[in-house]
């Protein structure tokens, strides 16, 4: 897990805020690496999480976090921390398990969730023993909990270029996504595509977590996904304010990490997720669509 590399100094009141807000990101050019890549992160995971709330598939999204990680320890066990074989291997692990999970929701008993957690259970049991079969237990973490500030040019640009094949991807299948969250019958009785707009969705979800893996590991990939989006739903009703909320609180979320990992010497990816706790749980005091001081002082218009 990466650190921050001093302490902060200590000096006037200006100069100490310009210190801890400004001078990390100026100074270190792995400072300005990590920074970048949050951007492109909450670029790609802000509208994927914002679907995921919406679809009420919140949990599908963890799940899928941790079905990436045999394919990445597989592409691990290959290569050693081989970029492409890592990335590659947990794009086609995690896309075997949303189709698995398809599978077995549409022949058997069992629920989708269902079938994400099961397969989930076996994907993370499986990936730590691979990684141990080869790797020591510094190998394990960086898989675990990645490497942010460690980020270098490769990972920079697979992570921006997963952002930018998502927004692409988005702006293609933005209108039947819509209407698939509020009405999917209505999307299937005039021939829509229902089911290959799930599926194109579920591959664009394990893209991001293949790039969130990069930089923050398997099990904390996914808070930067979902995290601002549920902050999103308790400030914001229409989807494009929830998509725009969700990138902005995101990023805040790993600019804020950042710094404090800096400049407390905090392991990196935690801060961040914990970054996006904070802004999570003051939402749920005070956002204005249905926060609790929302529903216990409402506005006067909305009183009954």
């Amino acid at each position: 897990m990466g650190r921050g590399c001093r302490p902060l100094r200590t000096g006037g009141g200006m100069s100490l805020l310009a210190d801890l807000l400004l001078s990390p990101f100026g100074e270190f050019a792995f400072m300005r690496r990590a920074l970048a890549a949050c951007l492109a992160l909450a670029l790609g995971c802000g509208p994927i999480g914002v679907f995921l709330v919406l679809r009420r598939m919140s949990l599908v999204g963890d799940a899928m976090s941790h079905a990436v990680l045999p394919g990445a320890a597989i592409g691990f066990l290959l290569g050693g921390l081989s970029l492409p074989a890592m990335s590659l291997g947990g794009f086609i692990a995690g896309l075997a398990v949303a189709l698995l999970s398809g599978l077995v929701a549409r022949f058997t008993r069992l629920k989708e969730d269902s079938s994400f957690a099961a397969f989930y259970l076996i994907s993370l049991a499986l990936g730590v023993m691979i990684v141990s079969l080869k790797g020591s237990n510094v190998d394990l973490m960086h898989v675990l909990f990645g490497t942010i500030l460690g980020v270098d040019d490769a990972a920079l640009i697979l992570v921006a270029a997963i952002s930018s094949v998502t927004l692409i991807a988005f702006a293609l299948i933005y209108r039947p996504l819509v209407v698939e969250c509020f009405d999917p019958g209505f999307l299937r009785a005039n021939g829509g595509g229902g089911g290959l707009v799930h599926l194109l969705f579920l591959a664009l979800v394990v893209l991001n977590l293949v790039a969130g893996f990069q930089a923050l590991g398997t099990l904390m990939a996914v808070g930067l996904m979902m995290l601002p989006a549920a902050t999103a739903r308790l400030w914001a009703r229409g989807v494009g304010g929830l998509i725009a909320l969700s990138m902005l609180v995101a990023l805040l979320s790993g600019y804020g990490g950042l710094v404090l990992s800096f400049a407390f010497n905090l392991p990196s990816g935690p801060a961040i997720v914990l970054s996006a706790g904070l802004f999570y749980l003051l939402s749920l005091l005070f956002g204005r669509v249905g926060g609790l001081m929302s529903r216990l002082f409402p506005e006067p218009h909305l009183e009954a």
